[in-house]
């Protein structure tokens, strides 16, 4: 079971988001207040362009806020740090290096000031190990799977041993099968390291299966928070068992309305 869902871990504070463009000013997120507690899973989800990326990144400190505060553990986010680990929709491995070698760099990036290099090692084994990818290590990522791609992004992020994995749509490319199979692993691997997880996400079944909390963003431009869900689902969480659960279909109801009735967006055909 997660811990309690008492104690405040990261902390968005009134942030605000404005990007200078040609065409002037434009703001993508305003009055963003948020917390989420340490081991809570946390899925931000919404239409495209609500500025659901742009708050994972302002966690990840990869941008800074126009105004607002975001805090991790009580201090202020100034960057990027190695206790906030981040997984692309794109895996950005380096498709000259092995999978060993992408996992190996975040590893040496962390610990190499206080590890010896047999440590490393164990690090990154253990962290392939921890994704079902030893028989890989040795593979580029030009010769796997985009599912197998992804695992490799995620043993990378998990090798640093953050406390907070962030993840950008890790497994909107993927084929539907590969897709569950990932999320299930997911499910898996944050039981055991208690990671706190914030996820950006458009698949509504994809966050009432992973999530203890929704959190659904308007569209934008000035997006913000509309509605914060608690999903109040045991854990260890099944999908099979859930697909005809009265509580887990009511909280996919509830994804869907927001999304579709309150939030109605016209999407342009492709």
């Amino acid at each position: 079971m997660h811990t309690s869902h008492t104690t405040k871990f990261i902390e968005v504070q009134g942030v605000e988001q404005t990007f200078k463009t040609a065409k002037g000013l434009f703001p993508a997120l305003q009055g963003i207040n948020l917390t989420i507690a340490k081991g809570e899973f946390v899925a931000l989800i919404g239409h495209s362009g609500c500025g659901k990326s742009t708050l994972l990144n302002l966690i990840a400190g990869l941008t800074t806020p126009t105004s607002g505060a975001l805090l991790c553990a009580n201090k202020e986010i100034k960057g990027p740090g190695p206790e906030r680990a981040v997984v692309f929709q794109n895996h950005s491995l380096l498709p000259w290096l092995t999978c060993f070698d992408n996992v190996y760099l975040a590893v040496e990036r962390v610990f190499s000031a206080r590890e010896s290099k047999a440590q490393l090692k164990d690090r990154t084994d253990a962290a392939l190990a921890l994704v079902g990818l030893t028989p890989a290590g040795q593979k580029r990522p030009g010769e796997i799977s985009g599912g197998m791609k992804q695992r490799v992004g995620i043993a990378r992020a998990l090798s640093m041993e953050p406390q907070v994995l962030l993840m950008d749509e890790p497994f909107g490319a993927l084929d539907a099968l590969t897709r569950a199979k990932l999320q299930d692993e997911l499910l898996e691997i944050v039981a055991r390291t208690r990671s706190t997880v914030v996820m950006v996400t458009h698949d509504v079944d994809e966050a009432v299966l992973l999530s203890d909390k929704i959190v659904m963003m308007t569209n934008g431009p000035a997006a913000t928070i509309g509605e914060v869900l608690r999903v109040e689902l045991p854990r260890p969480r099944n999908r099979v068992a859930l697909a005809n659960d009265a509580r887990y279909l009511s909280y996919r109801k509830a994804v869907i309305d927001f999304l579709y009735t309150r939030q109605a967006h016209v999407e342009k055909a492709a």
